[in-house]
């Protein structure tokens, strides 16, 4: 959990909260990124890896000793050596703002805790610039900017921004009206962290879902054997299941407890345990779908997948044999050329070398 966020658990006001609200081109830090400042000057967390953080640190004193929020933009560094700017070549938004009242900040910080989606509405310009409002998927909400109109049209199109899982900037009239400009607003969206079910225990598995859990999913291993699927080796994961894969994975998505940003990766080798697994996950719209073993094991799998119903549109999302070509042949780096691959097609890469490619570096990814 972002540790900025952690602290506002227990955090007294005031503070100030300095937040990247709007990024472009090769940003250090993505929307959302924040910092804390504390009256005594004391700061928690980073809005730009350090290119701008002594100025934001500025900004946020003059705000705590009653300058009104400010968003603040920052660019290229010109020719002047004191111009505060960003070397990398981006452009960032930081909304600056003191807080005085932090229980939507503490109810959206405890939510994000607790892995239940949440909103958290910015008022970036305007009148009310630096009012809060948290609002969850039920559509309760807390705080908010005393104005009606605005109050009412940001519960429900925060809702409806939640649904999606996307963090947007959202635009109103002075007056609260949808169609009007004016009134700037970002709903940053924290969704629950995407799934990473591995089913088949072997060595490979074991290093997944370490480096899995280590890259923020939220990790299910799942085997019949209760003999190798155990606590002491697979320390990392967030569960582990002692059942069928198939089995398992039929009663997830019969639950609705995956969705089109859980990855399953099978990795027993075992056509027994692979191709009942993959029959239900294949048609299930699933994030991705990857599974472990040779090109000759891969063709006839994919027969035995024919013959059991699975379409060839289907199949084509099947990702055998996982991995991006690293050369590498151990079970952690096997993991991390399966994991390579997972982080490439979320978040739109093409898994080739940074310096054969031109434009920016950091994209807008996919599921931003």
């Amino acid at each position: 959990m972002d540790p900025v966020l952690a602290a506002l658990a227990t955090e007294t006001a005031p503070f100030a909260l300095a937040t990247v609200v709007s990024t472009w081109s090769s940003a250090p830090r993505g929307v959302g990124a924040r910092m804390l400042v504390r009256e005594d000057g004391s700061t928690l967390g980073s809005v730009s890896g350090g290119c701008v953080e002594a100025d934001v640190h500025a900004l946020a004193l003059q705000v705590l000793r009653g300058a009104p929020a400010v968003l603040q933009r920052y660019g290229v560094s010109d020719g002047d050596a004191l111009a505060v700017g960003l070397m990398c070549g981006g452009t960032i938004e930081v909304l600056v703002q003191r807080i005085t009242d932090p229980e939507p900040l503490r109810a959206f910080a405890a939510s994000v805790a607790a892995h239940h989606p949440v909103a958290i509405a910015s008022v970036l310009t305007g009148e009310h610039a630096g009012s809060l409002l948290e609002v969850t998927a039920e559509g309760e909400s807390l705080g908010g900017t005393g104005f009606a109109r605005l109050d009412g049209s940001l519960v429900a199109d925060a809702r409806a921004v939640l649904a999606t899982g996307r963090t947007t900037e959202l635009s109103y009239g002075t007056d609260g009206s949808r169609q009007g400009v004016g009134v700037r607003v970002l709903v940053d969206v924290v969704a629950p962290p995407p799934r990473l079910i591995v089913a088949g225990v072997t060595d490979f598995a074991v290093a997944i879902a370490e480096l899995g859990g280590y890259l923020g999913f939220r990790v299910t291993v799942c085997d019949a054997r209760s003999t190798f699927a155990t606590r002491e080796r697979f320390g990392r994961a967030d569960e582990i299941v002692i059942e069928w894969p198939h089995r398992y994975l039929a009663a997830e998505i019969e639950a609705g407890r995956v969705d089109a940003r859980t990855v399953l990766l099978v990795c027993s080798h075992d056509p027994k345990f692979d191709e009942p697994v993959l029959e239900a996950a294949l048609p299930a719209g699933l994030g991705f779908v990857g599974a472990m073993g040779s090109r000759r094991t891969h063709s006839q799998r994919l027969e035995r997948l024919r013959e059991r119903g699975i379409s060839d549109e289907a199949l084509a999302s099947l990702r055998s044999p996982v991995g991006l070509d690293l050369g590498g042949r151990s079970p952690r780096e096997t993991a991390l050329s399966i994991l390579a691959e997972v982080v490439a097609a979320s978040g739109g890469g093409t898994g080739r070398p940074l310096a054969d490619l031109g434009g920016p570096l950091h994209g807008e990814r996919s599921d931003a």
